[in-house]
């Protein structure tokens, strides 16, 4: 016989708690004398109670205000798309370090003198910043957001 060919099996039954003195684990089976906690269904209080007085959740100071999860629009100006010409897209903007992400949304705000003639593609724009454009020759379509390119499987 060799010592991989061993089959080990445990040979420790699961204690019985709580039937009797003699048997180790009796009377109060580990559990301390009396109190919430020795009682039978004991584990099945909610999370963060704290024996009847207030819950932990309910102790802590919470931060005032509202937090949106809504990712918000990148700013882009008009005279910053006076050295781009024909089509602008996001991914345009982004190979041009205008934007930070190419599938995020994008809003066109006027600010400044525009002379390029460009045919803008983002989620928004301005009124003023639209009449600017068209003013420069260009013109103005609301695309949606690129989806990011999906992983291969």
């Amino acid at each position: 016989m060799k010592y991989n060919d061993l089959t080990v099996e445990k040979n420790t039954r699961p204690s019985r708690k709580g039937r009797g003195i003699a048997a180790g684990q009796g009377k109060t089976a580990g559990r301390g004398t009396k109190g919430q906690k020795a009682r039978a269904g004991h584990n099945k209080m909610p999370a963060g109670f704290m024996g009847g007085q207030r819950a932990i959740m309910q102790a802590v100071p919470k931060l005032k205000g509202f937090k949106s999860f809504h990712p918000k629009a990148e700013v882009v100006y008009t005279d910053r798309l006076n050295g781009l010409k024909g089509k602008v897209d996001n991914f345009a903007l982004a190979k041009a370090s205008l934007i930070a992400s190419p599938f995020s949304k994008v809003k066109v705000i006027l600010r400044g003198e525009l002379t390029a003639k460009v045919e803008l593609e983002t989620q928004f724009i301005s009124k003023a910043a639209k009449a600017a454009v068209e003013k420069a020759g260009g013109s103005f379509k609301k695309v949606e957001v690129p989806k990011r390119p999906k992983a291969k499987e």
